[in-house]
């Protein structure tokens, strides 16, 4: 008798397993292009409607764990690559938890994560680090791709309020003065084919959240990658990040970050901009204040003058930091893109998805 509930049991994981596989590949081809932890959040709730994702993840990163690779292995950084496979994984936790894996001891090993190791072996392994990645997918069995904006070796490079410069993504944080404009050194790198084709394809190309200058401008900054974006059809999203930087964008309002990006790339890049308006709780406020960081302000008449359409909403976590909440983010795009692809008749809808029930209950089930 066990052994016949145990057996219809895993009958019906396969086949919860099967349906929910045919239903997120008929979801949409969503690009979404960042760095750090923002990224990986969003990436978190979207696998769960669609596996048509691609990352397009920025190589600029020298510091920490990274930095250090970077140095000794002469390789791209793989830090913010690794945030995504392991935001993307299909396999148990423990493989992620693996992969995330900090040494916080050990001569040249303190510091070290397990996931820039293995990605670092793998490169040594196969020659190319563009097909380590894929092969380290493979063993996460992410959900979609992740792709770096370019295979070329570049330094992030920034043009302060007072004239000066200054070379190296882990300084421009430090320098605490404002920055007027971010560049790539050397000035034309080329992606790889891949992101080209995704963007090319792509319903929804999404922006952030994460660090202004340091995650999101870097990608754009590749000549190819934002000639993709600009000649798309898909709809252009900018997730607004909850938070100012210190040292990056303090002081700066919604506005702000959405002109900092049509300065650098061209007006018209952005047709959405999504921006929480949920108040963060004193506590979490008073900690991130010390830390020099600020709510971003909604000035909304400045926002709108860069001709974009503004979307607010509750999307902050409820844990004790002043973070989106990946599910809520998710859910809110999806929507959002099905609303647009009516709107501007792209053909049969791809998503659908946030109607689907069992679906929805599933995906409930399994986390």
């Amino acid at each position: 008798m066990a052994l016949r509930i145990a057996k219809t049991r895993h009958l019906g994981d396969l086949l919860s397993s099967a349906y929910e596989k045919r239903v997120l590949n008929k979801g949409p081809k969503i690009v979404v292009i960042g760095g750090g932890t923002g990224l990986a959040t969003l990436l978190r709730g979207l696998k769960k409607y669609t596996s048509h994702l691609t990352a397009v993840v920025a190589v600029t990163d020298d510091g920490g764990s990274s930095g250090r690779l970077r140095n000794e292995f002469g390789i791209l950084p793989p830090g913010d690559i690794r945030n995504c496979l392991t935001a993307l994984a299909d396999r148990e936790p423990l493989m992620e938890q693996l992969f995330q894996y900090r040494f916080g001891k050990g001569s040249g090993l303190a510091g070290h994560n397990f996931g820039n190791l293995f990605i670092t072996a793998m490169t040594d392994i196969t020659g190319d680090f563009e097909l380590a990645i894929k092969q380290s997918s493979r063993v996460l069995a992410i959900r979609g791709q992740v792709l770096p904006s370019t295979l070329d070796k570049v330094v992030l490079a920034a043009e302060l309020e007072d004239d000066s410069i200054i070379g190296g993504e882990s300084l421009i944080g430090k320098a605490n003065r404002r920055i007027k404009r971010v560049y790539l050194v050397p000035a034309n790198p080329s992606p790889p084919q891949e992101v080209v084709e995704a963007i090319g394809s792509a319903d929804a190309i999404i922006m952030g959240p994460g660090s202004l200058f340091t995650s999101v401008l870097p990608n754009l900054l590749v000549p190819d990658v934002l000639k993709a974006v600009r000649n798309s059809n898909a709809l252009r999203i900018y997730v607004m990040n909850i938070m100012t930087q210190a040292g990056e964008t303090r002081h700066f309002t919604a506005s702000d970050h959405v002109k900092t990006i049509h300065n650098h790339c061209g007006p018209g890049l952005i047709d959405t901009v999504i921006v929480n308006t949920e108040e963060i709780a004193g506590a979490i406020r008073e900690r991130y204040l010390g830390e020099g960081s600020v709510p971003v302000f909604l000035d909304r008449e400045a926002l709108a003058k860069e001709e974009v359409k503004i979307i607010t909403g509750n999307y902050l976590s409820k844990s004790n930091f002043a973070r989106h909440d990946s599910e809520v983010l998710a859910e809110m795009l999806m929507n959002l893109i099905d609303v647009d692809r009516i709107k501007n008749k792209r053909g049969p809808l791809r998503c659908g998805l946030l109607r689907c029930g069992p679906l929805r209950k599933l995906l409930k089930r399994r986390d």
